[in-house]
């Protein structure tokens, strides 16, 4: 039952604390090894874990690091046949027992058939200016946010509903880089490619796990704290002037692997590709998430847990998705001649003319649109949709002369 726990830490006062705490609040603290990627200052010290058997550690002058998928990716390759690994960040602290607890939540989802799980989740914060007071003290999971400009799914932490009525872990969507605990073997199976920098390595594990047959699950009780505001610690980005380079590289590569935004898919079969006992679209299937067309289903937007229903054609489940719908409409200042408005009707058709959306214009938006310069007014608009909008229609009102007259245009 020995656990290799991973932890890449770069320039950050909080790694001893977190060690000790770890280790303290283990109730076997002999089942521990511990695989550091040390990217640290000439000020820095392991203190009392510096000659330490259980650890193994690569010493990295921080100026030589090259990002903490980098680091993460060479901390693995000192897995060695463990039964069980954690992988943390440097700033964490623990629950009393906590390998415990997640060995037997493991074992129990094992035990219900779920061969390989893993347990991960955005860990419920804390305050290293004030603790242990200021740790919040109910589990967290993650939900989907949004899909970022390079093509990054982002998800929020948030409380678990009815935790308290709980008595298993709850089907996950999404993994967290600094919180998994699962079977030894991800190590291997399910490496971090050295060539992310930092955005898209969450969202490319969670696919990639669950094609290699790992389940994802968010523990329904408290296991770890996170700390995340990075309040008095350098980030890498801090120290690297060119770090911009590495993360538009990364970006690129995570478009290439879910062949998004219609790029020729690509990595995707190598050693930081996908799995061979499920597919990429198995993973959308399970998520609701449409990687080629940034497609989301509204069960998932509804935060409802997953699988995601499936019980219809293949073309009928494409059309299920919603995706951002995002325009500036251009507007001719003849068009909106008064200077007492106080809405305008903002709304979306779909090709048979039946409204989809809207969103109306209050009058501080409109004495915005009406300042600004150019060579007409531009009012901008941004929603989730399953339809395609076809057409636009603003409709003024004005406190003297009440509605006037409609403003419409095409897609």
């Amino acid at each position: 039952m020995n656990i290799f726990v991973q932890i890449a830490s770069y320039r950050d006062p909080e790694l001893l604390p977190t060690i000790r705490d770890c280790i303290n609040k283990a109730k076997d603290p002999n089942r521990l090894t511990f695989g550091l990627c040390w990217q640290r200052d000439e000020n820095e010290t392991l203190g009392e874990f510096t000659n330490d058997p259980r650890f193994k550690i690569i010493d990295i002058n921080y100026q030589d690091s090259q990002g903490v998928c980098w680091a993460r990716n060479k901390i693995q390759q000192l897995y060695d046949s463990e039964t069980y690994t954690l992988q943390i960040d440097s700033h964490m602290r623990f629950v009393q027992d906590w390998e415990e607890i997640l060995i037997n939540m493991i074992q129990n989802l094992q035990a219900k058939g779920y061969k390989k799980p893993l347990l991960t989740t955005y860990a419920p914060s804390y305050d290293p200016e004030n603790d242990p007071d200021g740790r919040v003290q109910v589990p967290w999971r993650m939900v989907f946010d949004k899909f970022t400009p390079e093509g990054v799914v982002f998800f929020l932490p948030e409380s678990i509903p009815n935790a308290d009525s709980l008595t298993a872990p709850v089907n996950a969507r999404f993994y967290s880089a600094h919180f998994c605990f699962t079977l030894g073997s991800f190590c291997i199976e399910v490496q971090h490619n050295p060539e992310y920098y930092f955005h898209g390595e969450e969202i490319s594990i969670a696919a990639r796990a669950y094609t290699h047959g790992y389940d994802l699950f968010h523990p329904h009780k408290v296991v770890c704290w996170h700390e995340y505001t990075r309040k008095g610690r350098t980030k890498h980005w801090d120290d690297d002037k060119t770090w911009w380079r590495k993360n538009q590289s990364c970006h690129l590569i995570n478009r290439q692997l879910f062949g998004m935004d219609g790029e020729t898919q690509k990595g995707h079969d190598g050693i930081y590709g996908f799995g061979k006992e499920r597919t990429l679209r198995d993973y959308e299937k399970y998520t609701g998430i449409l990687f080629a067309k940034r497609g989301v289903q509204k069960y998932t937007l509804d935060k409802k847990y997953p699988p995601n229903p499936y019980d219809t054609s293949e073309e009928e489940w494409l059309n299920s998705f919603s995706f951002i719908f995002q325009r500036y409409i251009d507007i001719q200042y003849s068009q909106t001649p008064e200077n007492d408005y106080d809405f305008w009707v903002v709304v979306f058709k779909d090709e048979n003319g039946i409204e989809i959306y809207r969103e109306d214009a209050s009058e501080k938006e409109i004495h915005m649109i009406k300042n600004d310069t150019g060579k007409y007014f531009k009012l901008f608009r941004k929603f989730d949709t399953v339809i395609k909008p076809k057409s636009w229609t603003i409709w003024p009102h004005s406190k003297s002369k009440g509605w006037c007259g409609q403003i419409n245009g095409l897609l």
